[in-house]
């Protein structure tokens, strides 16, 4: 099943996914009050959480990156992912926000006056209107940010065209603009964690599962920077292996001494292996040991960085069907539409009706192929009891699609009308997230 981050196919069989490309199951209930998209299951998939999780339960610093790609107006099926961030953002988070304007102009031919308007306009009001604080935030262009750039150019040195083509279907046609693109969005991932900005740092990249390729290219080449790796052989054992020719001794000499400082105590050194085990570690301690050697790697002049973790959330479906999409209006509800433009969306909306009045009563309603209760489970009702009970009235054949409709688009009216009133105040507050380097 091909992955493309380019594309405007959805994604029916999810299980299939989790399989096919080694995303693990979310699971959010040792997260302090998950919001609806966690805790209903509309975030089904993760990479990495725990160091996140980790971070989280016992206090400690953690980034979000995230970013959008100025191509269109902000439907509200992009809202899942800001509404990610600012549940982030209220346990402690250090966010940064990527507008993709590099992206824009290599895969849409967007230019970058273009995609700045679009990104202000579209997307960061919308941002700013929904709740995300200036607090330990910014918003950064990837043209105006040389250390994304550069730190992509960097890491392009571990990857090559073969592999950047198995992974993102690249043809001979392919502009060059297209194919770096991807380094890029690697460098913004990576880049919170250089010195001049957090330092090392546990970051998350939430985002739909059609951006999977990026997160798998990004762990990757995170890794092939590093000057160790972290990891138990096939006998069971745990060790500290180094990957450099240069100074391994002194390598391994410093992470030893850094484990001791977290109470590890029974060593073995083989030089000659370039290995250093740790025999009275378990798998267990295998996150623990990586963090505690990262500072070593640093002052070795590597660059350290923790494999940047992810989450996967599930696609809204478009209106008529299909994947809800910028480029197909009639699929979306933008999230700058009228109030009473909204509401007639959701009442000309494809729902999981039967054919006939008579049919529902007797056969029930299928929420579960219904855009009208997937607006509902997404966005609109925030009492799980009450979302649960219009599920099974619907199964029953006691609610009708009708006056389904009528009470999601009365809820869409009152969220549309709040947010335009929101949007007008906070336009004077763009100076507070917008970063100009």
């Amino acid at each position: 099943m091909p992955i493309d981050p380019w594309s405007n196919e959805t994604y029916d069989d999810y299980q299939k996914l989790l399989d096919e490309f080694g995303i693990t199951p979310f699971d959010p209930r040792n997260l302090p009050n998950p919001p609806r998209l966690l805790r209903r299951g509309v975030v089904f998939g993760q990479r990495g959480f725990d160091i996140i999780e980790n971070a989280i339960r016992q206090g400690e610093r953690f980034a979000i990156l995230t970013g959008l790609v100025p191509s269109g107006k902000m439907h509200i099926g992009h809202k899942m992912v800001i509404d990610q961030v600012i549940y982030y953002q209220s346990l402690g988070a250090k966010i940064s926000l990527a507008v993709a304007d590099i992206e824009g102009y290599g895969a849409r031919n967007i230019s970058l006056e273009e995609g700045r308007k679009i990104a202000i306009e579209e997307y960061i009001i919308n941002y700013i209107a929904m709740g995300l604080k200036s607090e330990n935030c910014e918003i950064y262009f990837q043209s105006k940010r040389e250390a994304v750039k550069n730190l992509g150019y960097i890491l392009g040195a571990r990857t090559n065209l073969s592999e950047m083509s198995a992974i993102y279907g690249f043809k001979g046609e392919s502009n060059m603009c297209h194919i770096f693109a991807p380094l890029v969005q690697v460098g913004d991932i990576l880049h919170p964690q250089l010195e001049q900005y957090h330092g090392p740092i546990p970051t998350l990249v939430p985002v739909g599962v059609d951006q999977d390729p990026h997160i798998r290219l990004t762990r990757k080449l995170a890794q092939a920077h590093r000057l160790v790796n972290v990891k138990e052989t096939k006998d069971g054992k745990i060790g500290v292996f180094a990957k450099t020719d240069s100074d391994v001794e002194k390598l391994l000499d410093r992470c030893q001494a850094a484990l001791e400082r977290k109470k590890f105590t029974m060593f073995k050194k083989i030089t000659r292996y370039k290995a250093l085990y740790v025999n009275d570690a378990s798998t267990w301690d295998l996150a623990k040991i990586d963090e505690a050697v990262i500072p070593v790697e640093l002052e070795m002049g590597g660059y350290g960085f923790y494999p940047p973790a992810s989450t996967y959330h599930r696609f809204m479906t478009g209106l008529g069907g299909g994947k809800m999409s910028s480029s197909v209006p009639e699929s979306s509800i933008f999230l700058s539409d009228l109030p009473e433009d909204g509401y007639k969306k959701i009442m000309k909306a494809k729902t999981g009706g039967r054919q006939s009045l008579a049919e529902q009563k007797k056969m029930g309603g299928e929420p579960h192929n219904c855009c009208v209760f997937e607006l509902l489970l997404y966005h609109l009702l925030e009492d799980d009891k009450e979302l649960m009970s219009l599920r099974e009235k619907c199964l029953e054949g006691e609610l009708m699609c009708g006056q389904c409709k009528k009470n999601a688009g009365e809820l869409m009216k009152v969220f549309l009308g709040d947010l335009a009133r929101k949007r007008e105040k906070c336009r004077n507050l763009l100076g507070e997230y917008l970063r100009e380097d």
